[in-house]
């Protein structure tokens, strides 16, 4: 199954997608201005051109799992998406993964986008939850 996941920031959203057999995360270009018509349209285009089968929304929670106002804006930002594209959407707990997508630029002297990063170690966390059969 392909899935699109989504580290969603309102000024840029990292994006990565899986490969068919959900084992391996890839970075795409990151969507600027997301939760604006053109935003949504284009993560929808990315959807089709993609053929993801689902999107997971990574979600902010704090360090003590407690949802906070960046929460409230990604879950609007994921039902606004809900209403455009034809799969689901879920979410995926994001601690830490800024920090692992900060450190795996800089060990690797990656030129790849950040934000794309931090969404691919998000499709890492969440296909390996779903290859363990756990719940994200």
């Amino acid at each position: 199954m392909r899935v699109l996941a989504l580290d969603y920031g309102s000024a840029r959203c990292g994006c990565a997608i899986s490969d068919r057999s959900g084992t391996l995360a890839t970075p795409l270009s990151a969507i600027e201005r997301a939760p604006t018509r053109r935003g949504l349209a284009a993560l929808a285009r990315l959807v089709e051109a993609e053929s993801a089968e689902r999107v997971v929304v990574g979600l902010p929670l704090t360090l003590e799992g407690g949802e906070g106002e960046q929460a409230a804006q990604t879950r609007e930002f994921a039902e606004a998406l809900r209403r455009r594209v034809r799969v689901p959407v879920e979410f995926h707990d994001e601690r830490l993964t800024t920090r692992q997508a900060e450190r795996t630029g800089r060990e690797s002297g990656s030129s790849a986008d950040p934000d794309s990063i931090a969404a691919a170690h998000l499709l890492e966390s969440y296909l390996a939850v779903q290859l363990g059969g756990g719940q994200g």
